[in-house]
């Protein structure tokens, strides 16, 4: 086994790798600097309310990331006052080393759209930004919104041909065929379809693979949302997961999975403090070395997974799971089956916690009905729901103990507490 690698190299004498963000032709860091975690919490707030320190650490932050050589800034209009204390520090910055990306909520009404985007611009203190995200295309009511004639798209394409915006794109926590109809809207050839696609795809949750594929042969960019915290709450992983990514920690072996995927062009950073590039940086240093690292990683991670749960990955048992809408109680249990493997396999208690008890309270950004209908529903109504899987007898049983180690609190989203 390889040895543990060194934690103390000085990440800025780490050169930064970059990869072309589809045909935008933008040179992307392959890490970027994602605005949902240092702003001064998560609901909007004139600046002279933030509260003591937060501006000098979210200065300090952009500074370090682009000091790193990360220069895609992200955030959006919906992460709390983010916009507005971003816009005491862009306008410092060189605008043209830098790349800036909002996103904007969408609406029924595309004017009201259109105002919003001129007030993130007014926040941002900038004339134009490089990326413009269509924020939430979720379900087929956002995608109608979003895609129908005269809907937000067109608007976006009107604020481009006014020099506002340089590119479009989308982002989304929707279902694998919400997100292909949305890359596939328009003709990219002529500009008529979406520029990059931001979504989640990461070692613990893989099924948007297709969609990435898609997003290639249409030579879009593809930008990995959140990674290390809803890629499993890497910042403080579990001993169990610690021990089996040694000699890597947790953080920088998920890096090194999505990297070594070259259609992955870069992975949002959430850093809430200059020092959590640090690790990522490290991830950088042994990129050459990513084959033989995450190899071993897998094969622990896998044989730990079959041992708890017969599976090989925790999204296995899942598959082939009907819609929650066409379950009792619009159970998820595609996702109630994921978060018990990953607690029962790997011992993601906190992470399962977290994402299970979002079901019901999250809408169409973490869909699925309570899990606390379970005890309202026929076990056997259960079994023949689940159809033809091979776990459909078994599957009663699994989600009484997801409920038993996962069930609590309910909470809601980040944005929404």
């Amino acid at each position: 086994m390889p040895t543990q690698p060194p934690i103390d190299i000085d990440p800025a004498t780490i050169p930064m790798q970059r990869r072309r963000f589809g045909r935008t032709g933008l040179d992307m860091p392959v890490f970027s600097c994602g605005g949902m975690r240092y702003q001064d919490g998560w609901k909007d707030k004139p600046l002279d309310e933030i509260a003591d320190g937060f501006q000098d650490n979210l200065e300090a932050t952009i500074r370090r990331a682009v000091e790193l050589g990360i220069n895609h800034i992200e955030t959006a209009r919906g992460y709390g006052p983010s916009e507005r204390q971003l816009g005491l520090v862009l306008p410092k910055l060189p605008r043209d080393k830098i790349i800036v990306q909002t996103k904007v909520g969408l609406e029924k009404d595309p004017e009201v759209f259109r105002n919003n985007f001129h007030e993130s611009l007014d926040r941002l203190q900038l004339d134009h930004v490089d990326l413009f995200g269509l924020h939430g295309i979720n379900d087929r009511e956002s995608y109608e919104w979003a895609c129908n004639p005269g809907g937000c798209f067109d608007v976006a394409q009107e604020l481009r041909r006014e020099g506002k915006v340089r590119f479009i794109g989308f982002s989304t926590h929707g279902p694998l065929d919400v997100i292909l109809d949305a890359i596939r809207h328009g003709e990219p050839e002529t500009g008529k379809g979406f520029d990059y696609v931001n979504l989640h795809w990461y070692y613990i949750f893989r099924r948007n693979w297709p969609a990435i594929q898609e997003a290639i042969r249409r030579d879009m960019g593809v930008f990995i949302i959140s990674p290390s915290d809803k890629g499993g709450m890497l910042y403080k992983p579990s001993a169990k997961l610690v021990e089996l990514c040694k000699p890597l920690h947790p953080i920088v072996f998920n890096d090194l999975f999505c990297l070594a995927r070259d259609k992955v062009h870069t992975l949002s950073v959430g850093a809430a403090r200059p020092s959590d590039f640090d690790l990522h940086m490290q991830a950088l240093s042994l990129f050459d070395r990513a084959e033989e690292l995450i190899g071993p990683i897998e094969e622990r991670l896998g044989k730990a997974m079959r041992q708890a749960t017969g599976v090989d990955h925790p999204e296995d048992m899942g598959r082939g799971m009907p819609d929650h809408k066409d379950v009792p109680g619009e159970l998820n249990l595609e996702i109630m089956l994921w978060l018990r493997n990953l607690t029962v396999g790997w011992d993601m208690l906190d992470y399962g916690k977290m994402r299970f008890n979002l079901l019901g309270n999250a809408d169409a950004w973490f869909p699925g009905g309570k899990p606390s209908n379970l005890h309202d529903i026929d076990p056997a109504e259960l079994v023949r729901t689940a159809g033809d899987s091979p776990f459909a007898g078994e599957v009663p049983g699994l989600l009484r103990e997801a409920v038993d180690l996962l069930g609590g609190e309910e909470v809601k989203r980040l944005s929404e507490s």
